[in-house]
């Protein structure tokens, strides 16, 4: 038999090794980036194509609107509650396991929901992919973390974002065009072969990093579920039905987390991550995600409601209203990820802010009778400052993170991105129940003083944290990234 070429073995040698301190060698790291982003790909889009297709699926199997909302909500509250839990698991056993495993039971939680035929059988597969989609989230930073080199990981997440930013923007889409030619089942049904492919790329080419003696904490994760889940459907119910719908629940979870707290505060490596939050870079950084978030999704869920009601704007416009947000957020992204290699997180993400500031007060003044083009350069203006801030945000709170704590870092991003997003949810509901869909200009104006605020928070990094030194550029490293 003729002996492997030198070529061959290198290669053979790169996919066998585990990742080493500084990222994956390529081809390997071409590979594992591919996976990463086939699985967020799925998880986004799955949160998106069934806002689209609740009306269809509940019409189909005869279900009230209001309890078809459980067909968001399980998927939603699912991925909530697992964040923390699988990304302290992720520490323990291993980033890729918890990864691969996430993978199988989201594939798995798909076909479930292709072959249901009951709104209880849809809810609980949506349940499945759910904890499947968390443990996808929770550690898809960490992986990002130990697929890149560190002179390069900016760029990396930055096109990370790209990925999450286009998906959500195309999910209606897609949606629209499978169910203009077939049934509702071929939503999750397509996510089948997808799931299998990412599977077998990912079990190859994922970096083989993490795993510790630490024991998981199932009675913190329990807490943890329970303070999070009453929290967040509380403040929903709070919102939508007044103090006799949401004041219990919310009781049960302040409770759940007083507990919680108490219980985690004194330990080394907690599974909620006080032990991060206590780095003022991490805890400033998880600040000025939270913030934007809330100020994004005040403006994601008042904008369409006042466009339609307010403006007059069909559904199919309103639709193309909100898309330069997305788009303008994937244009931003990248740029400010390879930019976040060179500078200071607080400067770019202070820059990126205002700029969102700007633009979502901007918003604030648009009045019946203004253009689609005078709307979209204000939405465009919006997603630029947004996707100017993420990606410089989220490296810093992930390499201000020990190597061995990546997964805590990388769940407690993901928990402060939904944090962000249901507060600001729950907030703009607020003003609906007081002063209807008008009330949406107002919401707006608060959403640019969140903005601005979550500027001041991103500029006060500077004085802590030092400006990013370069290494000596690899004309091969730079191509393969």
């Amino acid at each position: 038999m003729p002996k492997p070429s030198a070529a061959d073995t290198a290669d053979s040698d790169a996919f066998a090794a585990p990742a080493g301190p500084d990222g994956l060698p390529t081809p390997r790291r071409y590979w594992s980036v591919a996976a990463i982003w086939l699985a967020m790909t799925m998880s986004v889009l799955d949160g998106a194509i069934a806002n689209v297709a609740l009306p269809t699926i509940a019409r189909e199997l005869n279900a009230s609107a209001a309890s078809s909302i459980w067909i968001v909500n399980a998927y939603q509250l699912a991925i909530t509650v697992t964040l923390l839990p699988l990304a302290a698991l992720g520490d323990r056993l291993g980033y890729r396991r918890v990864y691969m495993a996430g993978l199988v039971v989201f594939t798995l939680g798909s076909l479930g929901c292709a072959l249901s035929h009951t709104l209880e059988q849809l809810t609980v597969a949506r349940i499945l992919q759910g904890l499947g989609a968390g443990g996808i989230m929770s550690i898809n930073s960490a992986l990002i973390r130990f697929t890149y080199p560190k002179r390069l990981l900016g760029r990396g997440i930055g096109l990370n974002a790209l990925v999450i930013s286009v998906s959500a923007a195309i999910g209606p889409t897609v949606a629209a065009a499978i169910l203009a030619r077939a049934s509702w089942e071929w939503l999750f049904a397509i996510n089948v072969p997808i799931g299998v492919l990412a599977i077998l790329i990912a079990s190859r080419a994922l970096p083989t990093v993490g795993g510790s003696s630490r024991r998981f904490d199932w009675v913190s994760a329990i807490l943890n579920a329970l303070t999070f889940g009453f929290l967040i459907t509380g403040a929903e119910s709070l919102a939508r039905e007044g103090l006799s719908g949401g004041l219990w629940k919310l009781g049960v979870g302040l409770a759940a987390g007083v507990v919680l707290v108490r219980r985690e505060l004194g330990r080394t490596a907690p599974l909620v991550p006080f032990d991060l939050l206590r780095i003022p870079i991490f805890g400033l950084s998880i600040a000025t995600s939270i913030v934007s978030f809330a100020a994004q999704m005040m403006a994601f869920v008042g904008l369409p409601f006042y466009f339609q009601t307010v403006l007059g704007k069909s559904a199919v416009v309103t639709g193309l209203l909100m898309t330069p947000w997305p788009v303008a957020v994937g244009i931003a992204a990248p740029l400010a990820g390879r930019l976040a290699d060179r500078y200071r997180a607080g400067a770019l993400g202070g820059i990126g802010l205002t700029v969102m500031a700007a633009g979502l007060f901007a918003l604030s003044l648009v009045r019946p009778g203004a253009s689609d083009l005078d709307i979209a350069w204000r939405m465009a203006l919006c997603g630029l400052g947004f996707g100017f801030c993420q990606a410089p945000n989220n490296r810093a709170m992930i390499t201000a993170a020990p190597m061995d704590r990546s997964g805590a870092a990388g769940g407690a991003l993901a928990t402060a991105r939904l944090l962000g997003q249901t507060a600001g949810a729950v907030t703009t509901a607020v003003f609906f129940h007081l002063s209807g869909t008008d009330a949406t200009t107002t919401a707006l104006a608060t959403a640019a003083v969140l903005a601005l605020l979550a500027a001041g928070v991103s500029l006060s990094r500077l004085t802590l944290s030092p400006r990013p030194r370069p290494e000596p550029l690899d004309r091969d490293a730079d191509l393969a990234a």
